[in-house]
């Protein structure tokens, strides 16, 4: 009987410890809880680029690189991220492929994607970061995200990139983009 009663206890013990309480939030969490829930869409690379259809830009301090977009991978989601297949071509002439993406109002980009010799896709593992190298300050400050709000569609970025720079990075001063194409 008493190998009983301690069988029982130990049960008992084991499911007070296995019971699930609420995962703690954070005061952010708390404050702003369909932020912390919202979800991107899955998306998935688009085609390798093709050779005629890039697109380049200019980057300071560039250390010989030379960078392009695939103007057919442009896109700009409902909720106004800014999505691309960026070409970093080293001065040897090696290409490094990317999908990425921008969120301009909290100034973050994101690794979706990286390019294989073969020419498929390996997925990345990575989440929004603050934009810190210095393509991606072109990129966003320069074409993508002037004034911290993204470009309206992929025609306005693929204007910005022939034109050397949205007209709204240049201050108000500059001329408008074409909208009505």
């Amino acid at each position: 009987m008493r190998g009983l009663a301690l069988s029982f206890a130990a049960a008992l013990a084991a499911a007070a410890c296995s019971t699930t309480k609420p995962q703690e939030q954070s005061d952010w969490e708390r404050r702003n809880p369909q932020s912390a829930a919202t979800t991107e869409e899955v998306v998935d690379p688009p085609a390798y680029p093709a050779m005629k259809n890039l697109l380049e830009f200019s980057v300071l301090s560039a250390d010989g690189f030379r960078f392009y977009i695939d103007r057919a991978s442009l896109s700009v989601s409902k909720e106004g991220l800014v999505r691309y297949v960026l070409v970093a071509r080293s001065p040897v002439g090696v290409d490094n492929v990317s999908y990425e993406g921008l969120r301009c109002a909290s100034a973050e980009q994101r690794l979706y994607a990286v390019a294989r010799p073969d020419h498929s896709w390996s997925a990345a593992r990575s989440t929004w970061r603050p934009v810190s190298t210095a393509r991606h300050v072109t990129l966003a400050q320069d074409y993508f995200c002037p004034q911290k709000e993204p470009i309206r569609d992929a025609y306005e970025g693929i204007l910005a990139l022939q034109g050397g720079g949205h007209p709204f990075a240049k201050g108000f001063a500059g001329e408008a983009v074409n909208r009505g194409r």
